[in-house]
């Protein structure tokens, strides 16, 4: 009898491994590595949610008459030899991994590769697709998504006559005090408990509180609320950010996605037949389906197209370590401190929380580029490499050079007062560049400009703010002041 390993980011019985097999000839192999457990400082959330989803898979398996043989090792290798032993497998068979170390590992360990299909783009048809172009512009790939899959197109053409709302989704946070959908919750039970008995002392952040399911049930309940209760609402404030407002209108869909308890597919159907049922606005079912065949599978692709050698680019030479408040939270800024907060609470952020102010902070303060990835991929329940890589590289970081984004996302505090309502009770001012009360986002901003001129010269899209810069008229008090809150920074002090 074979063996059919399930990976712990793999929990759907339609994995192109697990698909077409039957108890009668195929045994089931989960492994929870203790040294995988243990190798970073994970949020306590993401390794709940991961362990929890993968002992009720694994009861769920049992339901259907498959023996599991669910075992808990020093590391994958010897869980795998654990195995072997007990059961001697003709062959054990998995599906690809979605980490590049793991897809090279499987063989070395004599585990049969089987294609993914948790995608709707393999990696191999997205290389075929990035073949023969001079630049991979997310876009492009969207479109020609479209076009094959089906989604939102009316014949040969969108949905709606446009391609793409965008434009519509950039609207600053609504002010009429609008409360916006309390998420789905779980009660825990004995699964969870016992999985929290079992996580490491090492875990940070918050203990879960049911916010996040840990099974296809729970996954597929929360798919249902944000179709019918909030993607209405999503869209035109999708780029905003509210002070207490954890999610707004976004769909924390993505954890779910990411182990294999939703696929892109059904997600996107359901997206797309509340539009066709008049229930769903096009600007917010265009914009989510972006996210999702647009977005997410792009970064899937160039994650393998760049891989290896992508994880250390490092095109700035940022050279500063991850500041203090990454690991304890303490900031004067507004800002930074609201969105450490959900992150400690919840083990997430929504993706302009991520990009304009984590990401916004490390790359204007020179964050090396490693150290970045590690704490998001240890401390998000969505964290995973092929996530983390290219959005913290390419796009918060510009360490890549341009590879992803065609200028790095750097603002000052003036974006943060346009797009949040943070700057009012903050004892910085966004609009000030020097001075004890100038912003740090806005003091950074202009020192990253002039302190990366070289490095930025040829962008085009810069060209404007980089002149800006060399005709400031203040600039030596705005390094000075620059050096001020670094050191500040860099004592957790800011």
């Amino acid at each position: 009898m074979d063996t059919v390993w399930v990976l712990g980011d793999q929990l759907s019985r339609g994995i192109a491994s697990l698909e077409d097999r039957s108890p009668a000839d195929a045994r089931i192999l989960m492994i929870e590595s203790t040294a995988k457990i243990a190798s970073k400082r994970f949020h306590r959330q993401r390794l709940h949610l991961v362990m929890t989803a993968m002992r009720r898979f694994a009861a769920d398996l049992r339901k259907t008459g498959f023996e599991v043989d669910y075992v808990s090792a020093p590391s994958f290798a010897e869980g795998l030899d654990q195995h072997r032993a007990r059961h001697r497998p003709e062959r054990v068979v998995a599906m690809e991994p979605m980490s590049h170390s793991m897809l090279h590992r499987l063989p070395q360990l004599g585990v049969d590769v089987v294609r993914s299909n948790q995608f709707l783009c393999h990696y191999e048809d997205f290389a075929a697709w990035a073949s023969d172009r001079k630049r991979l512009v997310m876009e492009d790939f969207y479109r020609w998504q479209r076009r094959r899959l089906g989604y939102l197109m009316d014949g040969d053409e969108p949905a709606g006559g446009r391609w793409n709302y965008d434009a519509d989704n950039r609207e600053p946070p609504p002010k009429d005090g609008r409360r916006w959908p309390p998420p789905v919750t779980s009660k825990l039970d004995a699964i969870d408990r016992a999985v929290l008995a079992d996580t490491p002392s090492s875990a940070v952040g918050s203990p879960p509180r049911g916010i996040w399911a840990t099974s296809r049930r729970g996954a597929l309940r929360r798919l249902k609320h944000f179709v019918d209760d909030v993607l209405p609402l999503f869209g035109p404030h999708e780029d905003a950010m509210l002070r207490g407002e954890w999610k707004m209108a976004h769909s924390t869909l993505s954890p779910y996605l990411n182990v294999g308890l939703l696929h892109p597919a059904e997600v996107c159907e359901a997206a797309e037949a509340a539009y066709r049922a008049g229930r769903v606005p096009i600007q917010s079912a265009e914009g989510f389906i972006r996210q999702v065949i647009g977005w997410r599978e792009y970064v899937w692709g160039v994650y393998w197209l760049w891989m290896p050698g992508y994880e250390s680019t490092n095109y700035l030479d940022a050279g500063r370590p991850l500041p203090p408040l990454f690991q304890s939270g303490r900031t004067q800024m507004s800002c930074v401190g609201d969105v450490w907060s959900s992150v400690d609470q919840r083990g997430y952020a929504h993706h302009i929380q991520r990009l304009m102010i984590l990401g916004n902070l490390a790359l204007l303060a020179g964050v090396v580029p490693g150290e970045l990835v590690e704490w998001m991929g240890a401390s998000f329940v969505d964290g995973a490499e092929w996530v983390m890589l290219p959005n913290v590289l390419g796009m918060a970081l510009y360490a890549d050079g341009g590879a992803m984004a065609t200028k790095p996302y750097a603002a000052g505090g003036n974006y943060i007062a346009r797009m949040s309502n943070h700057c009012g009770e903050c004892r910085y001012n966004p609009k000030k560049r020097v001075g004890q009360d100038a912003c740090p986002f806005t003091t950074l901003y202009w020192d990253f400009l002039d302190r990366n001129t070289e490095q930025l010269a040829g962008n085009h899209r810069l060209a404007r703010q980089l002149r800006a810069a060399e005709r400031l008229g203040d600039m030596a008090h705005v390094r000075s002041r620059a050096q001020e809150a670094l050191a500040m920074l860099d004592r957790g002090e800011l």
